[in-house]
């Protein structure tokens, strides 16, 4: 801040007003406040100096002076003049901001702005334009958007639509909003207020959808998505995108009979073969993971292939518009959980596959001058660079699954050797688990959002050599990345099963995992480690929750314990539980998951009864609210019996860590293999099973046999030490060696 200037001579007054104003200009507050000092002695009544001599002083942070020196002079003035007083007055600090803010000076324009809404709260052009600052600022909050008014301000306004000169200025405050607090409840209802009353309500479709997204995908928050899906219900009730996006979300939050409806509505209005097969798919995915709706998910799924198969004959690649990479996601997705047919789910989802990617690189062709520089400049790599670069995509590098699995190759690598890259798909806020497992670990990590093909630009840029998919078909973002080839070599590994994407190079897999004539109808390659795909250090442990005796059930029972999501929940997999418990007597079977309870209950409930099994000896349990208290949990099981034909994966590694019996059947896709191979890698053959018949002697077998039960516990105890399983740097080593396989594979086939 500038000292005062030391006025040496008396000057005229417009002189000393003159001078008073360029000090103001020149951001020379201090001298101004003493030139408008001089000139409130000189000219007591000009009351303009008195509105400059507060302003100069607000400038210099002297808010209260400020305050007080406008009070004062308005004291003197009647009613009338007090009026005219006040818009001068607004008109002075409106400028001021204005250029403040010009100027580059953001926080001092926000500053006067909080004055002037303090003298006219009811001035909405300044509410607006202090909002926006605030944004500029990153100091927003939805306490400032509550108590501005604005929202009121809207909601009284009765007649609709809203004029052009009301709605101009609130709709780039409001998109603004969207994009860095989308969040926050002030501006949901500030939306809520606004749209329904815009000029035009319709326009505000697509972007409020595109909030909902991330809303849901990337920040967790589906009940908030759901807000903002249905006011663009309410504005278009037959947009057959809202219809999708809505019954999805429903979905989410367990509302399952409204999921239904809606997608019911959106399956009666859709037009295009494409539209069929994504509503038929999200009718499947509300019947999955609602549960206990077997038979209709069943039919649901044939008329699903059925479109599926008409889709891959009628689809027209025009390369003017590409499919969503949701195509190959979620009419996929189920069908491993429904029934173990890997040769027919293999082939219906590499044709799917391979037709998306034919179909985006068609898009991509046509409009290459959109998305220069990719995918005209060839691969550059660093010539100086040495080691090679991996770079792990995914939307889990956190508490979940693919996270508490994945984290040991970040922890174990050889930094002499290779660099390893984080890319978080959708990830945007990293918890401690992330920073500490990953980011910390990682040469370097960064999220990425949007437009598949900016993301792959980005990670082509970043010169990434092999590039593995953690993600497979749960992730649309991380299918499209893949699909457009931005790395030379390209993995897909633990996430899920293999794609059928031609631009992925390899499937990464075992001895076990796979049968023996997998390559026949894998459109990747099938890179086989030598012992086992997938191998931990162990997990952390809690403290467990259950007690015996707090679920009535008696110290020397038997108990059985299963844990898994309800679209596991195979109707021909429970009828050989309940002959397992029919069979021992005095046993307990303890059911935990995710989906509709009650469906979930009267499923089990009627199977029991059918088979024999009173419904007392079942005890239905919610989800645990940690993963540290869930295993701990596991404690409480003498045998977990598995699902088929979709196996556990992390639940059967977290059942073998502590120590506990499983009885698992053995099918020929990967997902009905998971146990298959941990149960080999951990050393035990107990519990293996390859027929219906076998999963219910052993499952008898190790309910009858507690010399066997504890037999088994301290193999797996002692395979903590020995198994490969359990060697999480063994298995890192096993998986650099594949990498420099791959990498020189590709260098030379050039």
């Amino acid at each position: 801040m500038n000292e005062p200037q030391t006025i040496h001579a008396p000057l005229a007054q417009s002189d000393l007003q003159q001078q008073a104003l360029e000090c103001l200009q020149q951001h020379e507050y201090a001298a101004a406040t003493v030139l408008f000092e001089q000139l409130t002695e000189q000219e007591p009544d000009t009351v303009t100096h008195y509105w400059y001599l507060g302003l100069a002083r607000l400038l210099q942070g002297h808010e209260a002076e400020a305050q007080l020196t406008w009070t004062l002079a308005m004291s003197e003035g009647d009613d009338e003049t007090i009026e005219q007083w006040t818009t001068d007055l607004l008109h002075i600090l409106t400028t001021e901001a204005v250029r403040q803010q010009t100027t580059e000076h953001p926080k001092t324009a926000w500053a006067i702005r909080q004055h002037i809404r303090e003298i006219d709260p009811a001035n909405i052009t300044n509410l607006i334009e202090g909002l926006r600052l605030s944004i500029e600022l990153e100091q927003f909050s939805g306490a400032e958007l509550r108590e501005s008014g604005l929202i009121e301000w809207i909601e009284q306004i009765e007649t609709a639509p809203l004029s052009n000169d009301d709605a101009e200025p609130l709709e780039p405050l409001i998109h603004q909003l969207l994009d860095v607090a989308v969040e926050e409840l002030a501006v949901a209802d500030l939306v809520t207020a606004f749209v329904p009353r815009s000029p035009a309500p319709q326009r505000w479709i697509a972007p409020l959808l595109e909030s909902a997204k991330r809303l849901a995908t990337t920040l967790s928050n589906t009940p908030l998505a759901i807000r903002y899906t249905e006011l663009c219900l309410a504005i278009d009730s037959h947009d057959s995108e809202t219809l999708l996006r809505l019954a999805g979300y429903y979905q989410d939050t367990e509302r399952y009979d409204e999921g239904l409806v809606v997608i019911d509505q959106y399956l009666a209005e859709c037009q295009t073969i494409v539209q069929r097969v994504f509503g038929t798919a999200v009718r499947l995915r509300g019947l999955m993971t609602r549960g206990g709706y077997w038979q209709e998910a069943i039919a649901t799924l044939d008329r699903l292939t059925a479109l599926q198969q008409t889709l891959l004959v009628e689809y027209k690649i025009t390369g003017n518009t590409f499919l969503d990479a949701s195509a190959i996601c979620t009419p996929l997705f189920f069908y491993p959980y429904i029934d173990d047919r890997a040769r027919e789910t293999r082939s219906l989802q590499n044709q799917v596959s391979s037709l998306y990617q034919a179909d985006l690189h068609a898009f991509v062709a046509n409009h290459v001058d959109d998305y220069r520089p990719y995918p005209q400049h060839p691969l550059v790599r660093s010539p100086q660079r040495q080691k090679i670069r991996i770079g792990y995509l995914s939307r889990c590098m956190r508490m979940h699954s693919v996270g508490w699995l994945s984290r040991w190759l970040f922890h174990h690598y050889d930094r002499d050797r290779f660099e390893v890259h984080a890319l978080f798909n959708q990830q945007v806020r990293v918890d401690g688990f992330t920073r500490q497992w990953f980011a910390d670990k990682a040469t370097s990590a960064y999220g990425i959002e949007g437009d598949i093909l900016g993301v792959a630009q980005s990670i082509r840029e970043s010169e990434i050599d092999i590039l593995v998919d953690l993600d497979s078909i749960t992730s649309d973002l991380t299918c499209g990345v893949m699909a457009l080839k931005p790395a030379p070599v390209q993995v897909t590994w633990l996430g899920l099963d293999a794609t059928g994407l031609p631009a992925i190079d390899y499937f990464i897999a075992d001895p076990y995992v796979l049968p023996d004539d997998a390559d026949d109808y894998y459109a990747e390659t099938i890179w086989r480690l030598p012992q086992t795909y997938i191998a931990v250090d162990g997990f952390e442990v809690g403290t467990p929750t259950l007690r015996r005796d707090r679920l009535n059930i008696p110290a020397d029972a038997v108990i059985y314990f299963s844990a898994q999501v309800s679209y596991k929940r195979n109707p021909d997999t429970i009828r050989q539980q309940m002959k397992i418990l029919r069979q021992v007597p005095n046993s307990y079977f303890l059911v935990k998951g995710v989906g509709d309870a009650k469906a979930i209950q009267s499923l089990f409930t009627q199977l029991a009864e059918e088979e024999g099994v009173g419904g007392d000896r079942l005890r239905f349990l919610p989800r645990d609210d940690h993963e540290l208290t869930h295993r701990a949990n596991l404690g409480i099981a003498d045998v977990v019996l598995d699902t088929f034909p979709y196996n556990g994966a992390t639940t059967t590694l977290e059942t073998l860590w502590m120590g506990i019996p499983l009885v698992t059947r053995v099918g020929q896709q990967f997902a009905s293999r998971n146990s298959y191979t941990m149960l080999r890698n951990a050393g035990i053959s107990e519990g293996i099973a390859h027929t219906a018949e076998e999963y219910i002697a052993w499952g008898v077998r190790l309910g009858q046999d507690a010399t066997l039960r504890q037999q088994i516990h301290w193999k797996l105890l002692q395979s903590r030490q020995t198994s490969p399983l359990w060697n999480a740097r063994q298995f890192t080593r096993e998986m650099e060696r594949a990498y420099e396989g791959m990498w020189e594979r590709m260098k030379d086939e050039g």
